[in-house]
């Protein structure tokens, strides 16, 4: 049974390498080049700009299994969105030719058989790259949409995790059929097993490269909603203050000002008419004004109001 080893910032980046070979494709994907030498983690990923929590969570997870990162908010987005982008282009640009390369060559041409795991084998390349090519056209513009503070709308990471799955299962038939149907040919079976072992190693990357979407970068991308929805609401309540609601072409009287500051000391509607020499009448018809130009209904807001725009000192406010 492999023994759970979480990797730190601190850990020689080869030592990473000697114990999990198959961490190599992931280095090309976050961008990290080879040749670093003794540095560490840390040191290796400040040299080629990648984050190193992040690099360290998906290497862990990938490594290790399940992790829960649902409240990590130390994730940095853009280093997961260059991950998961060259990840594809790695597997849609590389790899998919690269097995197609090796079936060909594993092959009789002349045998009808092999020709339909060929086609097998297009169908599933077909499939995969429309996975992907989804993700690209749909799901990277709409988080960096959300990085850029853009509102996108009839769109959400829910909406691409509920339909999120696994497109590997023509993978998993064509592995299945040349083993199972496929004539024996002396002369290419040697070639042939290489050829599926490269085909199981794929099998299991996109097991894995699912999982990450799934395990760390929908979470992540749910925390960045929820962070753009708070800085909407932010945004709603700053006009509202500042620009005087909805309605800017209307402006507070001297009177309506003297209202306000007279609910901020904490007066009632007698209080304020006694005070200005006014009816309480009069007092609720300026608040009702007061409320429609700012869209302030509250005291709190009415408290706000006052003291960003200097009709009131903080120091007095209780």
């Amino acid at each position: 049974m492999k023994q759970m080893k979480l990797y730190e910032a601190g850990d020689k980046m080869i030592s990473l390498i000697k114990d999990n070979y198959s961490l190599l494709q992931s280095l090309g994907s976050f961008g990290i080049n080879l040749g670093f030498g003794d540095k560490t983690v840390s040191e290796t990923c400040e040299l080629n700009n990648v984050d190193t929590y992040t690099f360290l969570a998906v290497v862990n997870f990938t490594i290790n299994g399940y992790s829960n990162f649902e409240d990590d908010a130390q994730l940095d987005v853009p280093t997961l969105m260059h991950y998961l982008e060259a990840s594809h282009a790695y597997y849609l640009d590389f790899q998919l030719p690269f097995i197609r390369r090796e079936l060909e060559e594993s092959l009789d041409a002349s045998d009808h058989l092999a020709r339909l795991i060929l086609r097998l084998y297009d169908e599933y390349a077909h499939e995969i790259r429309r996975h992907m090519k989804y993700e690209e056209k749909t799901l990277f513009p709409y988080v960096q949409s959300l990085l850029d503070d853009r509102h996108v709308v009839d769109y959400n990471i829910e909406t691409f995790s509920k339909h999120h799955e696994s497109a590997d299962k023509k993978l998993r038939e064509l592995k299945l059929m040349i083993i199972k149907y496929l004539p024996s040919n002396t002369q290419l079976n040697n070639q042939l097993t290489a050829t599926l072992y490269d085909i199981f190693n794929n099998e299991e990357w996109l097991q894995l490269h699912a999982q990450v979407e799934d395990c760390i970068f929908v979470p992540a991308i749910r925390r960045l909603e929820h962070q753009s929805r708070q800085n909407d609401v932010t945004k709603n309540i700053t006009s509202m203050v500042f620009k005087g609601g909805p309605e800017v072409g209307e402006t507070l009287s001297d009177r309506e000002k003297e209202v306000i500051i007279g609910v901020v000391q904490g007066m009632q509607n007698k209080e304020i008419a006694d005070h200005l020499c006014i009816s309480t009448n009069t007092v609720i018809t300026h608040r009702r004004n007061i409320a429609r130009k700012l869209q302030i209904h509250s005291a709190a807001g009415l408290t706000i109001y006052a003291i960003v725009n200097g009709l009131v000192d903080i120091s007095s406010v209780t």
